[in-house]
């Protein structure tokens, strides 16, 4: 493989894709950019369904430390320092259910599968279509990466991304 600026009569991973015109060629980088875009939108909802599973955990185990005692003494009034600590240590963490994780592996899956076709969009070694990648790749982080900065310890979304470095 060696780097080109073709346009016309190239293909792109399959004969079936095979651009005749300039204006194929085109409408091939501008579904580029579309779909490489579209990791960092999942990425994006993946983490928003992270956020929704702590919220939906924390108003859970915060409902169930406020509820009374079921033997009707007013125990509730009269927190102990450990059952107050063992209460946020349930909030901060806990393990999602069967279905959820299942969910959370499907993004997950999906991600390493747009990453990977990415990455074989830019084994094609042609100049139009890994500035479209890259293009997207800016497009993308600034449209579904921008979010509020120095949550917890400073710790910003782009410390947190394991591929940081792909995309």
């Amino acid at each position: 493989m060696l780097w080109d600026w073709y346009t016309i009569d190239s293909c792109i991973l399959a004969r079936s894709w095979h651009n005749t015109t300039p204006g194929m060629f085109a409408g091939s980088c501008v579904g580029i950019v579309l779909f490489t875009m579209t990791l960092d939108l999942l990425r994006r909802t993946a983490k928003e369904y992270d956020r929704y599973l702590v919220r939906k955990h924390a108003s859970a185990a915060m409902a169930a430390s406020t509820a009374p005692p079921k033997d009707g003494s007013d125990e509730s009034t009269m927190e102990s320092p450990t059952s107050t600590h063992q209460g946020a240590l349930q909030i901060n963490r806990f393990r999602p259910t069967m279905c959820e994780q299942t969910i959370r592996a499907l993004f997950h899956m999906v991600q390493f599968a747009v990453a990977y076709f990415i990455m074989l969009l830019a084994m094609y070694y042609n100049g139009y279509v890994i500035m479209s990648i890259f293009v997207s790749a800016y497009i993308g982080a600034f449209i579904f990466r921008w979010e509020p900065l120095g949550e917890g310890c400073g710790v910003t979304s782009t410390s947190k991304e394991p591929t940081v470095c792909c995309g």
